[in-house]
């Protein structure tokens, strides 16, 4: 797939031997374009009821407070100004790399709950207003911190506890953000595998169910207790990712994009995007390359 020249890949402040880049601000609009970049980031907004928060395939209006972290590379995202009124916002945006560190020192059992948010937030990350809180006076002062190596601990502070919070809610689909597929069981991994890779296809209970070695009935309860989903939702938005990544990125029409996808009624599948998505594919399509520029 030929790389799409409206995103900007950012370049960002962090030199070679740098870990924090720490960005404190106040300002009365976003006007930043969708971009990606290739460290990870944790973004946070105060007074901002109203702006659109738009990672991935995501697309969500937030209210007065918003984190966010981001560990993928390729993962777009922007704060859209949407219909947000403030005259005071501020945004706390930590752009941050560990890599030197992610398999010595993460890897290690105390830093294990971090390592388990960073995977998931490959997908986009945000957190609810209890763990907001919790970490509250940690961003506050972060900007303040003049030595490094405090602001350092200090910045570990706050990402040991926002892994221990609960609630945080991954953003973008796994389809669209081209994260791999993990799970505990390897009946499920197999049959999710098998998914990823024929979601095109007419996909039916009792051939899923004969990958993992079980009855229909059985597998079905097996699956739901294992992901929260029932076997035709979790293809749905797996469909559904696979389908807002090509109105994203290719120029194919939205009935082409739908049979690909695996949905083989062109209005079914327009029902279906809406239901999720909260529009059609085509006003999908045409809202997410008004947050882009050419470059």
């Amino acid at each position: 797939m030929a790389e799409d020249r409206r995103i900007i890949h950012e370049i960002t402040p962090l030199m070679g031997k740098d870990v924090l880049y720490i960005a404190d601000r106040h300002k009365k609009e976003f006007t930043y374009p969708i971009h990606n970049h290739s460290v990870y980031e944790l973004n946070f907004v105060e007074n901002a009821r109203g702006v659109k928060r738009i990672v991935g395939d995501s697309q969500e209006v937030i209210g007065d407070y918003d984190l966010c972290l981001i560990t993928s590379p390729d993962l777009e995202h922007v704060w859209e100004q949407n219909e947000c009124h403030s005259e005071d916002i501020r945004e706390i945006t930590i752009q941050f790399d560990f890599s030197m560190g992610e398999e010595t020192l993460f890897g290690r059992n105390p830093y294990a709950s971090i390592t388990r948010m960073m995977q998931e937030a490959k997908k986009g990350l945000c957190f609810p207003m209890k763990a907001i809180m919790k970490v509250y006076g940690l961003l506050d002062t972060l900007s303040t911190v003049k030595d490094g190596f405090y602001a350092v601990q200090q910045f570990l502070t706050i990402l040991y506890e926002l892994s221990r919070c609960e609630g945080a809610r991954t953003l973008a689909s796994s389809s669209y953000a081209k994260v791999a597929v993990e799970d505990d069981s390897r009946r499920i991994l197999k049959v999710k595998n098998y998914i990823s890779k024929n979601y095109m296809d007419d996909l039916r209970l009792p051939q899923l169910a004969s990958l993992a070695g079980m009855s229909s009935s059985a597998f079905s309860r097996f699956f739901k207790l294992h992901t929260g989903r029932n076997i035709s939702e979790y293809i749905i938005d797996l469909r559904l990712g696979y389908a807002a990544r090509m109105l994203v990125d290719t120029a194919k029409s939205i009935s082409e994009i739908g049979f690909d996808c695996g949905f083989n009624n062109l209005s079914n599948f327009n029902r279906i995007f809406k239901k999720k998505k909260g529009c059609s594919p085509s006003e999908f399509r045409e809202n997410y390359h008004k947050t882009r520029i050419i470059v």
